[in-house]
Parts: C-alpha cells; structure tokens; sequence
C-alpha cells in the first residue's frame, strides 16, 4: 500500500478543522512557558549587554549589582561548568563574552534575583570596561576587508560573460535589502527545573528541542539524556527560535545549575531585539544579459549577506538564496558569487524563508528593469523566461523541475484578476494623476521544500491508542501557532477511522521523541505528518489483524471508519475493538519513522537535489504611492497558490494571508536601524513598525490551484508555511511600477527594501 492509499476516504483531512488550541487561546487558557505554574523558589534571570559593538573586554564589575536588594548571583564566563562554547556546527559563540564583545546587546553575562525587575534593574548596574575597536556595521565594509564568517561559495553553468558580450541587450544594476525582526507575540523564554540525580527539566519556546537538549547538556557538561525540554506551544517563531532560542535555555540553565533551583529568563522587548537576530539583509551587484523580447541570455550575480557577528544559521541561508536566485525562470548561462559577511552586529539567523525571499526579490528587480527598458509589460517578460520546454527545466544547481505548473498557473490568475484592463486602467489614472501613482504586478514563486542539509529531513513520531477508543499522538515537531498539531491529528485520524475529537497531540518532549529536527524550512507536516501516519498505520494493522481473525475474514477486509470498524461479519465500535484486543494483548502503540525520499546534494559545489519538490503560487497587487509624501498603500491583493491537496484549507488560507502581510511588512514598512556606534535604533514597537490590520487591504482574495502533489506527500499536500511570504514580491513589484509612472524617463528604478517612505522618494526623485 502506498503512503498516500491510507488515507483513501479521508474524513478530516481535505477539511477546514478548528485549530486544536483555539477555543483555549481564546478563553485564555492555552499555557506557553511564562504560564507554567512555578515551583517554590524560582528565581529569575537577567543579560548584561556590551553597550559597544566591538572591543576587549577588560573588566567587569558586578559589586553594584551584587549589593541590590533581592540579588542572589552574577554568572560570567569563568562560571561556566562546561564548555564556555556554545555547541553550534561552526563553534564560533562563546555562551558569555569571553575577552572580547562583538555587537551592542551581546550578553555578558547574567544576573539572578527574587524577582523578574529586580533581576532586571541590577544588570543595568553591572559596568563593563570595554576598549573599543573598530566596527564593521555594513556589508559593503565586510567586503572591502574580506570579513567572512564562512567562505564565499560560487556557482556557474554555462558562460555567463561570453553569453552577455554577445547579448543584444545588457542592463547592470545594485540593490540593498534590509532584514526583519521576528516580532514572535510570545519573546524568549525558558523556565528550567532541577530534577533528582543531576537531571533538568527545560520549558523552552522553541523550534528546536533536540538542539536545546543539546546546547544546555554541553554547557553543563553532561550527557543528553540528563536533560529533557518541552515545549507545548510557541506563540509564534518565525525562524527566531530556531537556533537562538537555545541561548536563552542556556542562560537560565547555568543559573539553574549553580542555585540548585528553578530559574526563568524571559527576555523583555527590548532586550529581545538587542540580543537576537534578525533576517539577513542582503547587498547586490548584477550584469544581465537579454535579448529583445526580455529572454535572459546571460547573467552575472553577487548576493553578499550580512551574517552578523558569527555564522549561526548563515551558511545554509545564503546557500537557499542561491538556489532561488531564479525564483521561477530558466537562468541558461549564469554566474553566481555568495558571500557570507561578518559585521559587528547581532548574529542574524533563520527567518520564514531563509533565504528565498533574498535570492527571489533581485532576479524579480532584474525582470522589471528588463521590462521597463524594451518598454514591454513586466508579466509578458516573466512569462517568456519560465521553466519549461526542450532544454529548460533545469534548475542551475541540477535539479530538474518537473511539474509545469506556474505557467498555467499565472495566466488563470491573470485572468482571474483581471489584469490586462486593470493595467490599461491604471495607465489611464497615471496619465491623468500627477501626485498620486499606482502600480500593478503579477509576480510568481517557486520554492524548494526539504531541509537543504539533507540529515535534518527525518522524523519521530508515537502513536497511542487507549482501552476506550480515545488516541494520543507525539511527534517531534512544535507548535507556533501555524497548526501542525491540527493537521497531524487530522491525519492520524483519518488513518484510524476515528473522529478527530478522538485524537490528543501532545507537547514536543525530548524524552518521547529523540533527535528530532527543528520545526522550520515549511517541511513539518511533510515529515512529522507521515511519521505519525506510519505509526497509526501499524496499530491500525494489528488491529486489522485482529478483527480478522475475530470475524474469520482477510485483513483487507476490515474498514475503519467514522468510529465503526466494519467486516463482511457486521460493525462495532472503535473502542470495542480496542477494549476486545487489549485483552487478546494486541500491542496498542506504535513509532513511527520517516525520511524524506530522492533528495541529495553536493555542499561543495551546491549541485543536486537538495529538494523534494516545490511550491509554486503567484499574486497579482495593486498599489498607489503619494509623490509628495513617499506614502504608499496596498490597494488589492489577488493570489493563486499551490498547495497541493489540501489537509486543512482554513489553515492552508491562514498561512497564506499571514505569510504574505509578513512579506509585506518586511517589503514596506519594517526598517532596521544601525546607528554609527552599531546601536539598534529600531529595537520597541514605537520605533520599527510591523503591519497592522490597516495596512491589509480589503480586496485580499486567495485561491488554491488545485491539482495534487506529484511526489508522494502525506495526502498529496503541499507545504504552505514559507512559500507565501515571498508573494509579497508582487508589493515590491507594483510600488517600483509606480516609481517608473512617477519618473516617466524609462531609467531602471533603484529602490531598496523597504520601500519606506524615504526610499520611495529616493527613487522617485533619483536621490543618492
């Protein structure tokens, strides 16, 4: 039986389920780790931040602090009872500053005290004595003094500069991208509890628990398996608590192990953006190569990363933009320069998409210059250089692109959206408009779906079903909000016949399920979806089995369904069954095991497979901009996207309009702020602006294109959690649209991310 033939018939999955934790976020009643009832005792911790972005860390003097009411202790480096490195791949983070600081935020050390202000208020008092050294803040002084956290990596096919020389068109142009704060509602947080015999209990808002389990086992010199983390929910992750969750955990774990007792640390907002990364903000140089209809003949591409002050996650993110640096078109002759730069800033890290949004919006910016400069509309241009036909469905890292989806895809959306009259319509308002400009776009999006280090593509999952029917379901995935849990009930329901009511996920728990990957790279009903159908799926067998030899039938011939199982003999209940083979001592549980088929790639030469398939989907957006002011507003906003077939639509529908507003934002309105001391301006809600439900537009209309996943996916589903962020591209489309209506000299437009009012005037006015 295939993977996809047990779900056959499915009654939850292809349903608009409610999420599992709705009605008790709702009610108030939904516990993240700073609900966790805390044991008698807990203290509390707070960071001590380096005020300078690079130096020596000569001193430190904890003596005003030590003398504050309620101030139990000051942990430094020295105090340390493991390795004073954090265990990432790179080893390139101590846990504390050592004898140097590396960026404005970076955590000193801790304060623990009584209470959360007072913890707070005496990590303010503890002075650092820090001799500067010179800071490197942009990317383009990283460059300049070859500053890397990893070694730059290129990838070529073809002859890009023999392509372009005889091209019959060539355009060069720059472009700055800057990054985003995650801006989770829930900050970081871990709560940390001694258990008997030297073991700890951790409560971390993570994406990651086994990598948590790891970093605070390292830090405190043990082994593993004395340290357990759970994490029943997140309010919202994005990629921050990744990797940097585990920071925190280790943080409160130190103060943990050196007072014998709990301890929480939960970072305050401000503190939050201080210390943790953000996405990466990107620098481009490009030369392209085309010919008169905007088919693109050749193509030379820098894409430098501003990585921060250690690698982090950087070396995969930069490796994802390269891979979709072509978005959605055939690059034939291509040169690519990656370049993973370190600044003296906080160590930027995993965010929704990690990477595509960086390498999709300058192929996008490439495709709209080419247009402008024949004259031609920008949708034609994208549309002559899509994957498909003879020789031209090859990515340029040798991964075939085998479903020809996003043509027919984009032409229904343009259809659907009307978009041939709108843009005459909009023509005619530009002409007849002189202060206020609008601005049309269809953009499209192809993403890769797997995790690109190809060991992370594996998962765990438990299955048990209990004497009266009822089932419980752990998987190593977590909960951000975004409905893994939902869906993998929903599946694990189907795959037993029972209603959903019947089925509990429980909290991501390391001591259930070992080793599990992190929650992120849009793979997590992929993997922990099937993992958990392959464990129900074997304790549905055995109770087949079982029936069978009860009602004196073949296996094959017991259904279950809607709670009723059914043989040629007659039907009962579920739970009878259930009850009847417990007794016969039919084991009730089972694990389940997953690894993601057909993926592999070369990390040397970035050439493969590094994919299981991709996610595809396009929106068409209409903007206006005001000439005077540099404001602008999203107008209307239609998508088509692929999620294959869907488990849970209303979910699939949430992520989507989630995904995009986030892209939005990080497009518009969500600027990050460096100041020449390397001191995040932008670090409160008073200073960096996410979108608001003003900023939504009303004409926001989402459709699914409908036809399954090719490859064998869990019910032929997609993954929807990244891929509908980089939707938002068409925003950044539409605004330089309305940039070059605004100008009217046919000039490529130089716009850099976020089209923030003052960037929008730039390039209205073509200012440096």
């Amino acid at each position: 039986m295939s993977a996809a033939a047990g779900l056959v018939g499915a009654e939850a999955c292809g349903t608009s389920q409610v999420h599992e934790s709705a009605r008790a976020q709702v009610a108030g009643a939904a516990t993240y780790v700073d609900d966790i009832p805390e044991i008698k005792g807990t203290l509390y911790a707070a960071p001590i931040l380096s005020t300078v972005a690079h130096g020596r860390l000569l001193g430190i003097d904890a003596s005003m602090a030590l003398g504050m009411p309620g101030v139990r202790s000051v942990l430094l480096a020295q105090d340390i009872p493991g390795d004073k490195i954090l265990a990432t791949f790179t080893r390139d983070e101590p846990i504390f500053a050592i004898d140097r600081v590396e960026h404005v935020g970076q955590v000193v050390g801790i304060v623990v005290a009584d209470s959360v202000m007072a913890a707070r208020h005496a990590a303010r008092k503890v002075r650092l004595d820090i001799e500067a050294l010179p800071a490197i803040l942009t990317v383009r002084e990283a460059l300049q003094a070859e500053s890397y956290v990893l070694p730059p990596v290129f990838v070529k096919r073809g002859d890009a500069q023999r392509a372009m020389d005889t091209s019959t068109h060539t355009l060069s142009g720059t472009l700055e991208v800057g990054g985003q704060e995650h801006f989770y509602l829930e900050g970081q947080v871990a709560y940390v509890c001694p258990c008997e015999q030297n073991q700890w209990r951790v409560h971390s808002s993570t994406q990651h628990p086994g990598e948590v389990q790891h970093w605070v086992a390292h830090a405190l010199g043990l082994d593993n398996h004395a340290v357990t983390v759970e994490c029943r929910r997140m309010g919202g992750g994005f990629g921050g608590k990744e990797t940097q969750s585990g920071h925190i955990a280790v943080w409160a774990a130190l103060a943990a192990h050196k007072h014998r007792c709990p301890v929480k640390l939960r970072l305050d907002r401000d503190d939050d953006f201080l210390v943790t990364g953000k996405r990466h903000p990107f620098s481009y140089e490009w030369t392209v190569g085309f010919d008169a209809r905007g088919l693109l003949t050749g193509l030379k591409l820098m894409l430098a990363a501003n990585c921060g002050f250690s690698a982090d996650l950087s070396g995969p993110v930069a490796d994802r933009a390269v891979f979709h640096a072509d978005n959605a078109y055939f690059l034939a002759d291509v040169e690519i320069a990656s370049y993973r730069c370190k600044t003296h800033t906080q160590s930027h890290t995993a965010f929704r998409g990690f990477g595509g949004p960086q390498g999709m919006i300058v192929i996008e910016t490439i495709l709209g210059d080419v247009a402008r400069h024949l004259g031609l509309d920008p949708l034609a241009v994208r549309q002559i250089n899509l994957y498909g036909g003879p020789g031209r469905n090859t990515t340029h890292y040798g991964m075939p692109v085998e479903e020809d989806i996003l043509g027919p895809l984009m032409a229904r959306l343009a259809q659907t959206s009307d978009y041939q009259r709108r843009r005459h319509t909009i023509d005619r308002w530009n002409a007849g408009n002189p202060v206020v400009k609008r601005g049309l776009a269809l953009t499209p999006v192809k993403f890769g779906i797997s995790f690109t280090a190809t060991f992370f593509n594996q998962a765990g999952a438990l299955v048990h079903v209990y004497t009266d029917g009822s089932v419980q379901v752990n998987h190593g995935g977590t909960e951000m909000g975004q409905g893994l849990h939902t869906k993998v009930a929903q599946i694990v329901a189907d795959e037993l016949g029972v209603p959903m009511a019947s089925v509990q996920v429980t909290a991501s728990d390391t001591s259930k399920v070992p080793n599990a990957s992190a929650t992120a790279a849009s793979a997590g009903t992929d993997l922990n979806g099937r993992a958990a159908q392959h464990a129900a799926r074997q304790v549905r067998e055995r109770l087949a089995q079982f029936a069978a030899g009860q009602q004196g039938c073949e296996p094959g011939q017991v259904e279950f369904s809607q709670g009723q199982v059914r043989t040629p003999a007659g039907t009962m209940p579920f739970a009878q069954l259930v009850d009847q083979a417990y007794h016969a001592r039919v084991q009730l549980w089972s694990d389940g095991f997953y690894k993601t088929p057909l993926i592999h790639y070369d990390k040397a030469t970035l050439s493969g497979r590094p994919f299981f398939y991709f996610a595809n989907g396009a929106a068409c957006t209409e903007v206006a901009i005001d000439t005077l002011t540099g404001e602008s507003r999203v107008l209307k906003v239609d998508i088509l996207h692929d999620v294959g077939t869907s488990i849970n639509p209303a979910i699939d529908i949430g992520q989507i309009e989630g995904g995009f507003v986030q892209g939005m934002g990080w497009l518009t309105t969500e600027q990050l702020v460096w100041n020449a001391e390397g001191h995040l301006s932008t670090h409160a809600p008073s200073t960096y602006k996410i979108p608001a439900t003003g900023d939504v537009p009303a004409h926001f209309r989402i459709d699914f294109w409908h036809a399954p996943n090719a490859q064998d996916t869990v019910f032929r589903s997609k993954a929807v959690g990244e891929p509908p962020f980089m939707l938002a591209l068409s925003v950044f489309e539409a605004l330089r649209e309305a940039v070059a209506a605004a100008r009217e000299d046919g000039e490529p437009v130089r716009l850099n991310a976020p089209a923030t009012p003052e960037n929008l005037l730039q390039a209205v006015y073509v200012l440096a």
